[in-house]
């Protein structure tokens, strides 16, 4: 099993290009199976969740072709509609195959989802959903097993805002019969994105990016060509620089799908400047002060983001309050940290942060895909080499991390446990 040896190496300098985003692509791939034609995307990051979705895409008798960062995916001869729990389980986003599976081939048996264990994420929103747009449903065995002649359109109201929810049930919508109008939908830049990949296709999607959708069901999609936007949560890592002192500017970024992060980052004291297409940090001779946050659906502070500002309120002086409202159960770097000497009180879904003087390297374990990343930030500023274990959760979100921190002045490696 590998790890990350990270070892404090001052303020980290320069440019680095930030990936796709995998929040984005991972339902994009999944949408595919709707087309009836080839589609092309571009900008589609190298991850282990999306080497995961080929090979779902592929059992389903998918073609995929992948050539750099460009996909092209052929779903014209799909003979399969049956996803597993060996390939469902390392991944929660495989849920995302039920809908465009049912709404185009009237069935559809998806194992229920495994991935990060940050909390109970039910599928019942999915569910219902669906039942109320024709499908017949059944939970058993661990697989959730759907048919339905044609979907209906429906009036749906989601009971919470759930992101992966609203993918499913627009992209289910896109193939119904008659129009469907989803409410308290998820409003977040990848939810925009898939809309405009499935409107490329021939869809009729409107409201994306605000909590009303309105999908009118055409009945069938063609093939088409989108890149997928930048990854707002690694442009987020933004926090590496301002915790370490640095200077570093992000390319091929979208900052206005950034912007609660951003102004928590001035708010700690960073010098933040803008283009179309770029973020600069500059933290330089500049005081860190601590912040406090709370995580809200889009287009407040992303739950995405907690543990690396958890990191920064530690480092930074002050006290600094971190609420978490979406997940329950997604503290759990808070151990880890604590055990390099960060000083935070939980007090049920907050965690109060102390300026904590000196951070001492530690053996840790990555325990979700998010917190793994904060480890690796608090490393950077630590006395000595820490020793992150289960770097795979990394893996799994983002592209050749140590690659882009190393071109920033990082001292970190990858090594075989």
């Amino acid at each position: 099993m590998q790890q990350f040896l990270v070892t404090a190496n001052g303020p980290l300098q320069g440019e680095v290009i930030i990936s796709g985003a995998k929040n984005a692509a991972l339902p994009i791939l999944f949408a595919s199976l709707l087309a009836e034609q080839p589609t092309i995307i571009s900008n589609v990051p190298k991850l282990k969740d999306i080497e995961t979705t080929f090979k779902l895409l592929q059992l389903f008798g998918a073609e995929v072709e992948c050539t750099g960062n460009t996909v092209r995916v052929d779903a014209s001869n799909i003979s399969n509609q049956f996803a597993p729990y060996e390939l469902v389980k390392t991944m929660r986003a495989s849920i995302l195959a039920l809908g465009p599976l049912l709404s185009r081939f009237g069935q559809a048996e998806v194992s229920l989802p495994g991935g990060c264990a940050i909390g109970a994420r039910p599928v019942n929103l999915h569910i219902d959903g669906l039942r109320k747009m024709g499908a017949e449903i059944t939970v058993e065995n661990g697989y959730i097993k759907a048919s339905a002649k044609r979907l209906k359109g429906a009036h749906l109201v989601m009971d919470m805002v759930s992101v992966t929810g609203t993918e499913n049930l627009m992209m289910a919508a896109t193939l119904a019969e008659g129009k469907t109008v989803i409410e308290n939908a998820a409003r977040e830049p990848e939810i925009v994105d898939l809309a405009v990949y499935l409107n490329t296709l021939g869809a009729k999607i409107s409201g994306a990016g605000t909590d009303t959708l309105v999908i009118e069901g055409v009945t069938a999609l063609h093939g088409g060509e989108h890149r997928v936007l930048p990854d707002r949560i690694e442009t987020g890592t933004l926090v590496a620089a301002a915790v370490t002192g640095g200077d570093i500017t992000c390319k091929a970024a979208a900052p206005t799908d950034l912007e609660a992060v951003l102004e928590k980052l001035r708010e700690a004291g960073a010098e933040i400047s803008t283009g179309e297409d770029w973020i600069r940090l500059n933290m330089t001779g500049r005081q860190l002060t601590s912040v406090d946050v709370k995580t809200v659906p889009h287009p407040g502070f992303p739950t995405d983001m907690q543990a690396q500002f958890t990191v920064l309120n530690v480092v930074a002086e002050g006290v600094g309050v971190v609420t978490e409202t979406i997940f329950e159960n997604r503290f759990m770097h808070v151990p880890e940290l604590q055990r390099m000497g960060a000083k935070i009180r939980l007090e049920g879904n907050t965690a109060v942060c102390q300026y904590s003087p000196s951070l001492n390297a530690a053996q840790v374990m990555a325990t979700d895909l998010r917190a793994s990343a904060s480890l690796v930030i608090a490393g950077l500023v630590a006395k000595g080499t820490t020793v992150v274990d289960r770097i795979y959760h990394i893996d799994r979100g983002y592209e050749h991390i140590e690659h882009k921190l190393q071109a920033l002045g990082a001292h970190i490696q990858r090594v075989d446990g």
